[in-house]
């Protein structure tokens, strides 16, 4: 359990950093939308109860938006006949639904209510929502700054070379990392945060089943 938590620790640590260029206060919506962490909050609670899948979804989808163009929610940008989005890029498309409908649901809410409608932005949306399944999860409830704006822009090009891969040596994950200002020990910590998920067949299954011509499972895989 105390393992569990520093994890979250650190994961929280890590929502916390401002990837984006905005003035962000805690007390942002006080006199637009007062309610706006309680309000979300309850939204993410009824999501996850309908299914766990919800934690690890948006927990991936912030990481995959703040990583990218920072914290904008450019990633919940759709497709266009003229545009490919970030959404769409190889590395997003196992990106579960849930996040995407945990953040949808909370703008729903949002805007149910008169002084909030249109008035919260989907990057500070998903920034609350992500704070509240780590909660949910077990870890720990921290103060988020709000005031982030959504991005305008969102291409499947400038995804590339942006989030890490299955296949990066610790170097080149370092050293991604630091770009973002983040420390070895927030990687572990982050990368540790896929315990809360599942990983996908597509990423593992040439190291167990055609790993080279002399051997069918990768020799570096732990067997136990």
């Amino acid at each position: 359990m105390a393992a569990k938590n520093h994890l979250l620790l650190f994961i929280s640590l890590f929502l916390t950093v401002n990837l984006v260029s905005a003035q962000l206060r805690r007390n942002f919506y006080a006199g637009s939308c007062p309610n706006v962490e309680q309000i979300v909050r309850n939204a993410v609670q009824i999501k996850v109860q309908q299914t766990f899948t919800t934690i690890p979804a948006t927990l991936r989808l912030y990481f995959h938006d703040c990583f990218v163009n920072g914290c904008d929610a450019s990633v919940m940008i759709a497709s266009t006949g003229n545009n490919k989005a970030e959404k769409d890029h190889p590395d997003n498309l196992s990106l579960a639904g849930d996040g995407f409908d945990t953040v949808i649901k909370a703008k729903q809410a949002l805007d149910a209510v008169a002084s909030c409608r249109n008035k919260v932005s989907c990057a500070d949306i998903l920034t609350i929502a992500t704070r509240d399944v780590v909660n949910l999860a077990g870890g720990p409830r921290y103060e988020v700054e709000l005031g982030r704006l959504d991005g305008l822009s969102s291409t499947a090009a400038s995804v590339g070379g942006k989030l890490p891969q299955p296949t990066d040596d610790v170097s080149k994950l370092t050293s991604l990392f630091a770009k973002n200002g983040l420390s070895l020990n927030d990687m572990v910590a982050l990368s540790g945060a896929h315990t809360l998920g599942f990983a996908h067949c597509t990423k593992v299954f040439n190291r167990i089943y055609s790993f080279n011509k002399t051997t069918q499972v990768d020799p570096t895989v732990n067997k136990a």
